[in-house]
């Protein structure tokens, strides 16, 4: 044999040499980042389940005390549900010297398997986790290796009450990397068969292509597949280390919770995939509205979360704003519905001011935006907000109470009711009305609808038309109006628009049927108004109409559905009267709060 041939023979084992060490330095190497990897994104997953069940279920102090066998027979009961739900093996509690409070193995309840060193760095509240093999962990309850984990418990004034251990099959992830690590080896074996630079350039794309994939399987173990957003847990971890940020550096952090109103019953009416796509447009409109620095994403089923850069809480109140002026836009259509709207409602809070903590803010900002959706939706409250309620006379305030009553039910019929006071007054003054019935006409027009309060409101805020049934219950609410406002003094011509306002002058209307001059005059009055408010704002079930479109439909029911007479004097006064009142003007809604000079008396 030649020198040259023995030469190329020598070189090419040594490059086969260089290759398989380099095969085996690139599996060590992956193997260890996709293991760091793979723990600590369980570790942030595990630790944000684990602390959301505890302040979901454990009163404070609780674990510091012994716990009654019922007690703690229904905590053992909620951990074996959250480790079915989790897909976790084994779940334990216990305290700082060891002894058992919780587990999901009732069965092997005074045996653990958990380290003595890793319990002790617990208790001075460091996370532990490892990657046990197949020999070392089978007391967990797992066959094979596990992935070994020790989490503090820790409360709000930064006290370890409980160490928790969680156990989770590791074989699944060790098969991934095991074909991970597979793929490369072949990939550079044939690259070896090529030869020289050309195996190089291989090996190089293939080493560039796993860092890829290794990235974006971290990625997409934080992102939300419908929304692209974070998923619950990334946002809840981002919001802990932005707390953490903002705390050491003593600058303040805001958070808001968005909640799409009516969103269960739009899924229940037009089906999950009608719901997906509005969640996919919210998603949308806070993805071009959120400046660089906050954090956004999807916190539960219909909810999103949206945090803050340190030293800058209006940014947040400026990304809600704009999220609900820009929804204002947006009309959808499912099936052979009308547009209807998409609103949604949010919780603003803010540190220090409504917390010391990532989870009191997250719960002040949860139960603002609880009480915005139980007003009715389309709404945003901040957590520390106080209303001052101004002392008014005897009588107005019962008023009032009345319609702060329709308003924590809907707020859609407290902002119509006082659309259809404005548009009443306006009409009456152009009628020549005295102040007496003037006062009448506003008084009527803020309570006609009080009886709404006692509408379902799975029928009142339905996102689309209404059956028959619900309409007859829907129709009930001017006799509960009625019942509602009669015991009040000096009412009795107030009490007669509330009843009668939704006849029709051709009496096909409810609950009367009367017909013509029978209907009493101040009815036929609000009638008019209030098909032209009803028109003229935003619905759950359509998208509202424009101001000319609404006058001629009104002009169109004249003769049968209402009064010609009252029809014509608020079209003329609409249309020539430099002043007349626009559904989007508010500024004469606050006026109607304030009791008239005028006394309100029986005609």
């Amino acid at each position: 044999m030649s020198r040259r041939p023995m030469l190329l023979v020598l070189v090419y084992a040594a490059f086969l040499v260089l290759i398989a060490g380099v095969a085996v330095a690139l599996a060590v190497l992956v193997g260890a980042h996709f293991s760091s990897a793979i723990l600590s994104t369980t570790v942030a997953h595990d630790r944000a389940l684990i602390g959301l069940w505890a302040d979901a279920n454990i009163r404070p102090g609780e674990l510091n005390a012994a716990l009654s066998g019922e007690r703690r027979s229904e905590l053992d009961a909620q951990v074996v549900a959250l480790a079915d739900r989790a897909g976790i093996t084994r779940i334990e509690l216990r305290d700082a010297a060891g002894n058992l409070l919780l587990t999901s193995s009732p069965s092997d309840s005074e045996s653990s398997p958990v380290d003595g060193a890793a319990h002790t760095a617990a208790v001075a509240g460091h996370v532990g986790a490892r990657l046990l093999d197949a020999d070392a962990g089978p007391r967990s309850g797992i066959g094979g290796p596990a992935i070994a984990e020790v989490l503090p418990l820790i409360e709000n004034d930064g006290e370890v009450v409980a160490v928790v251990a969680v156990w989770r099959d590791a074989q699944p992830a060790l098969d991934q990397f095991a074909a991970m690590r597979n793929d490369v080896l072949v990939v550079l074996s044939v690259g070896a068969v090529v030869a020289g630079l050309v195996l190089m350039f291989v090996f190089r794309a293939a080493n560039r292509r796993l860092q890829r994939q290794n990235a974006a399987l971290i990625e997409s173990s934080r992102r939300d597949p419908l929304s692209g957003l974070l998923n619950h847990g990334a946002a809840v971890a981002g919001l802990a280390e932005r707390f953490e940020t903002a705390r050491r550096a003593g600058a303040p952090l805001s958070v808001a919770l968005i909640d799409v109103d009516n969103f269960g019953l739009l899924n229940e009416t037009h089906g999950h995939a009608a719901g997906d796509s509005v969640l996919q447009e919210v998603a949308r409109l806070i993805g071009a509205l959120v400046p660089s620095g906050c954090l956004t994403g999807r916190y539960g089923p219909d909810e999103f979360i949206v945090v803050g850069p340190p030293m800058a809480t209006e940014v947040v109140e400026q990304v809600v704003a704009d999220l609900r002026r820009g929804l204002r836009e947006v009309a959808v259509r499912f099936g052979d519905s009308e547009a209807l709207p998409v609103t949604v409602s949010a919780g603003l809070a803010a540190y220090p001011g409504s917390g010391k903590g990532a989870t009191d803010l997250l719960t002040a900002a949860g139960r603002a935006v609880a009480d915005a959706k139980t007003s009715g939706g389309d709404t945003v409250l901040k957590a520390d907000a106080v209303v001052d309620v101004p002392v008014m006379s005897s009588t107005f305030t019962a008023l009032q109470g009345l319609v702060f009553a329709v308003d924590n039910k809907d707020h859609y019929t407290k902002r119509h009711s006082e659309d259809v006071a404005r548009y009443a007054v306006f009409l009456g003054r152009h009628l020549k009305l005295g102040d007496r019935q003037l006062e009448h006409l506003r008084l009527a027009g803020l309570l006609h609808d009080v009886g709404k309060v006692g509408i379902p409101d799975v029928i009142l805020r339905k996102p689309a038309a209404l059956n028959d049934e619900e309409r007859k219950v829907v129709e009930q609410h001017v006799a509960l109006g009625d019942l509602i406002v009669r015991d009040l003094p000096d009412l009795d011509i107030v009490r007669a628009g509330v009843r009668h306002h939704h006849e029709r002058w051709d009496g096909n209307g409810y609950l009367g049927h009367l017909a013509g001059e029978e209907i009493p005059h101040i009815a036929r009055i609000l009638a008019v108004c209030d098909s032209f408010s009803a028109m003229t704002t935003t619905r759950p079930y359509r998208k509202s109409m424009s101001v000319n479109e609404a006058l001629n439909r009104l002009g169109d029911a004249a003769g049968t559905q209402l009064d010609e007479r009252f029809v014509t004097a608020f079209v003329r006064a609409m249309e020539l009267t430099g002043d007349a009142p626009s559904p989007e003007d508010e500024s004469m809604r606050t006026r109607l709060w304030l009791p008239s000079p005028a006394s309100v008396s029986p005609a």
